[in-house]
């Protein structure tokens, strides 16, 4: 029978407030972060955890003094394993990029299970040469360090899936209740927020913003309101460069000036950590009672909901049953490329 082992990545997060620091310097080395030269970017990524890293450790201090993403991640795999149980010899391991589990221990456990077939499954849904890529460029190194390379296993990777129908009726499902519940009060503006990108990377062709167009719109088709009064925004923004907009913050006080509620959901994380439990829930909670706006309320992450769940198992069935070849190690939601042409960041080549 065959063994197959499914590998979830995610970024990861500090385990304690004294590991902030040393997080965010994995983070701004990552030469997918920092595009310079190593020395140099090591010496920049030094100087930015330490200024950054007591705001940061404030931020977490905020949600019990660590991250919770890795036992979010831990509940996700589960939740998957137990969905492909039909499939026999299937266990599901999780790597963080960013702090453990890395990479290089997950891979010594993956060659412990002594795998046929290796999934690479990225919860990022939209394709980023800053998350998705990165993880993966890591995950071959580690893999290649303990032999987990052809002829030995074959390795499948999934780069995206924005507009996959499981995610989408996971996001609808949390969004719908909100939206009606603050229907029946007055005019409700949803806010789509996903992590920002700096406009930089995405004139280079990364194919981020784009993706998360799709989920976006997707979504929108999915509540199937008319009229909805909706507005795609991004959040998470870092530094004095310029960033994809328009801002989450800037959203929220125009809600204000226009005296509607909002109902805020996450689209590009499956999971809850800082950006959510913090920025989302206190600081912007903040930010709309200070701006005027009537009600705030946020619509969860994706997490283990069953529809995600399904998506992702259907995804990793499709991984298998595609004909294993050197040509066929990264595929879509669709199978072939489905990023426009001038996306140069896309990973798979154009039809």
């Amino acid at each position: 029978m065959t063994r197959t082992a499914v590998v979830l990545f995610n970024l990861g997060g500090p385990d304690s407030l004294e590991a902030v620091e040393p997080f965010l310097f994995n983070l701004f080395s990552d030469p997918a972060i920092i595009r310079l030269p190593r020395l140099f970017r090591h010496f920049v990524a030094g100087r930015i955890s330490r200024r950054r890293a007591p705001i940061a450790q404030e931020i977490y201090r905020q949600i019990g003094g660590k991250s919770p993403i890795v036992e979010q991640t831990e509940a996700q795999a589960k939740a998957l394993q137990e969905a492909l149980s039909d499939l026999g010899q299937v266990r599901v391991f999780i790597a963080m990029r960013y702090w453990h589990p890395k990479s290089d221990v997950t891979a010594i456990e993956v060659r412990g299970f002594a795998p046929d077939r290796i999934m690479l499954l990225p919860l990022y849904p939209q394709f980023s040469t800053t998350t998705s890529k990165s993880s993966l460029v890591d995950w071959y190194r580690a893999a290649s360090n303990v032999g987990l390379v052809a002829p030995r296993v074959t390795t499948t990777a999934l780069c995206c899936y924005a507009t996959s129908d499981g995610m989408i009726e996971a996001q609808g499902e949390l969004i719908a209740p909100l939206l009606a519940a603050a229907v029946a009060k007055g005019p409700v503006r949803l806010l789509l927020s996903a992590h920002g990108l700096p406009e930089r990377i995405v004139k280079r062709g990364d194919p981020y913003a784009w993706q998360v167009e799709q989920t976006a719109a997707r979504i929108v088709a999915k509540l199937g309101i008319g009229g909805l009064d909706w507005k795609l925004c991004y959040q998470s923004r870092v530094g004095p460069m310029q960033w994809i907009g328009p801002a989450t913050e800037d959203e929220i006080k125009r809600a204000g000036a226009d005296g509607v509620a909002l109902v805020v959901a996450p689209i590009a994380f499956v999971s809850e950590h800082s950006e959510t439990l913090v920025e989302l829930d206190i600081e912007y909670r903040e930010l709309a009672e200070a701006s005027g706006v009537p009600a705030y309320d946020r619509a969860p992450a994706i997490g283990c909901h069953p529809a995600f769940i399904s998506a992702l198992a259907d995804l990793t069935r499709q991984s298998l049953n595609r004909a294993p070849s050197q040509d066929d190690s990264m595929f879509s939601l669709d199978g072939g490329r489905v990023c426009p042409a001038q996306h140069s960041g896309c990973p798979l080549a154009a039809d």
